[in-house]
C-alpha cells in the first residue's frame, strides 16, 4: 500500500460523507478499501457518543470474515457492569489519560490488559491499535467529545510502522466524515424529542421561517392529569417529576402508537394532532389512542399502587377542525405548533371533564366525523357553554368513560 492509495481512500470517504452515507457504510467501506489496497486489516470498530435521551452513543464494527454491516447503540456507561466494562477498555485508557494512541502486539507477548483483547487473541489476531481523536470545546456536543477507533490484524508480523503511519493519516478523515453524519442524526433526534416527529421533519426540511404555516384539518387531542395540583401539594418534591414522567409516557406513547403527533407538553397537559385526508380515519386514530391510553394506565396505576406511590387518571378532550400548523414566535424564538379556534375549543372541552365527572369528552364535530359503527358507542352528555367559545356545544362521551378519583 502506497501513499497514492491514501489519497484515493481519503477522497472516497470525503465524498461519501458529503453524500450522507451512514456511519456503518463509511466504516465498512473504509476498512474494505484499506484491506484491498494492502493494509492488513481484519477487524475495525469506531464509536462516538451522541446526544440522545436513551442511548449514550453508537458504534460501528467491521470484520473481514463477516460480510454483514454491524452497528449498535449503547446505553449509559456510568454505573454497574457497563461502567466496569468501559473502564477496562483501551478507549477509557486513552480518554482518561494524555495519550492519543495505544498498541498491543498481542501475538508477540504484549499484555492482554484491555477488554476484548482476549477475544481477538483467541481468534488469531496478532496486533491491536486503538486511536482517539479528541474534539476542541467548540466541537463537543453533550458527551460527544472525541472519536474512538480501533483496528486489529491477523498478519503473522502484525502491523508495520508503514501500516500505522497510513492509519494515522486516514483515520482522521474517517472520523470527520462520521462526525458529520452523527451531527445530522443528533439534530434530527433533538428536533423529534422536543418538537415531535412530524414537526421535526418539517423543520429539518427547512420550514423554519417565522409565520410560515399551512391550514390543515386535524383531529385534536388535549389531555391533562386529574388532581395534579392536589397530588403535587401532598407528595414529596422528589416524587413530582417521576409522577409526571410516568403519566406523560403513557399518554405520549399511546398517541404515537396510534399515529398521532404530540406537539406540546403544557405542564401536565398534552396537545396532540392526528393528521390525514379522511376525517373518519383521523378520528378513528384518536379513539384508538384513547383506548391504548386506558390500557397503559391500568398497568401503570397497578404498578404504582403496589409501590405505595400516588396514582391518578387522565382526562381527554377530542375535537376536529381546521387549524394553522407552522412557525409562530419571534425572530429569536419560534414554536412549531397549531393555532386557531379549534385548539382553544379542545382545551376547553377537556377542562369540562372534571365538571361532569368523565375522563373523556368529545365534540359534536368529532362525533359526526367518526365511522358510524363507532358512533353507536357514544352517549350525549348535554349542551355546555365553553369559556372563550361563542356558542354552547353539545358534548359526547363513551359509555365506559368515568373519572377514577
Amino acid at each position: 500500500m502506497d501513499y497514492s492509495d491514501v489519497s484515493t481512500i481519503a477522497a472516497w470517504v470525503t465524498e461519501q460523507g458529503l453524500k450522507g452515507a451512514s456511519e456503518v457504510e463509511l466504516m465498512t467501506g473504509f476498512c474494505a478499501a484499506c484491506r484491498n489496497a494492502g493494509l492488513p486489516l481484519d477487524r475495525g470498530l469506531a464509536l462516538m457518543d451522541t446526544l440522545h435521551p436513551v442511548h449514550e452513543g453508537r458504534a460501528f464494527r467491521w470484520d473481514s470474515e463477516e460480510m454483514v454491516e454491524t452497528e449498535f447503540e449503547y446505553g449509559p456507561s456510568s454505573a454497574g457492569e457497563a461502567a466496569a466494562n468501559w473502564q477496562r477498555s483501551a478507549f477509557y485508557y486513552l480518554w482518561s489519560g494524555n495519550e492519543k494512541e495505544v498498541r498491543r502486539r498481542i501475538g508477540f507477548g504484549d499484555p492482554i490488559d484491555f477488554s476484548l483483547l482476549d477475544t481477538i487473541a483467541a481468534a488469531g489476531h496478532t496486533d491491536f491499535v486503538a486511536i482517539m481523536h479528541r474534539f476542541a470545546e467548540a466541537g463537543t456536543i453533550g458527551e460527544m467529545d472525541c472519536f474512538f477507533s480501533h483496528f486489529s490484524t491477523k498478519h503473522p508480523e502484525g502491523f508495520s510502522d508503514h501500516h500505522l503511519a497510513i492509519l494515522r493519516k486516514l483515520v482522521p478523515v474517517l472520523g470527520l466524515a462520521i462526525k458529520c453524519i452523527a451531527l445530522g442524526r443528533i439534530a434530527r433526534t433533538i428536533a423529534e424529542v422536543y418538537l415531535g416527529e412530524d414537526a421535526a421533519r418539517q423543520v429539518m426540511e427547512g420550514k423554519i421561517s417565522r409565520g410560515k404555516s399551512e391550514r390543515i384539518s386535524a383531529a385534536l387531542w388535549f389531555s391533562d392529569l386529574l388532581n395534579y395540583t392536589k397530588i403535587s401539594d401532598r407528595v414529596p418534591p422528589e416524587e413530582i417529576i417521576p409522577l409526571l414522567n410516568d403519566y406523560s409516557e403513557v399518554a405520549i406513547s399511546a398517541v404515537h402508537e396510534a399515529g398521532g403527533n404530540v406537539l406540546k407538553l403544557i405542564g401536565d397537559g398534552v396537545l396532540a394532532i392526528f393528521k390525514g385526508e379522511v376525517p373518519a380515519e383521523t378520528c378513528r386514530a384518536a379513539l384508538k389512542a384513547e383506548a391504548l391510553l386506558r390500557e397503559k394506565l391500568r398497568v401503570l396505576n397497578a404498578a404504582r399502587e403496589a409501590d405505595g406511590r400516588p396514582t391518578t387518571d387522565v382526562y381527554i378532550g377530542l375535537h376536529i377542525g381546521d387549524v394553522f400548523y407552522g412557525n409562530i414566535g419571534s425572530q429569536d424564538r419560534l414554536d412549531f405548533t397549531v393555532i386557531g379556534p379549534a385548539v382553544n375549543e379542545v382545551s376547553r372541552i377537556a377542562s369540562m371533564c372534571r365538571s361532569v365527572d368523565l375522563n373523556l369528552l368529545i365534540s359534536s364535530d368529532f362525533a359526526a366525523a367518526i365511522p358510524e359503527e363507532q358512533r353507536a358507542s357514544l352517549a350525549c352528555v348535554g349542551r355546555y357553554a365553553l369559556r372563550g367559545v361563542q356558542r354552547a356545544r353539545e358534548l359526547y362521551t363513551l359509555d365506559s368513560a368515568r373519572l377514577n378519583n
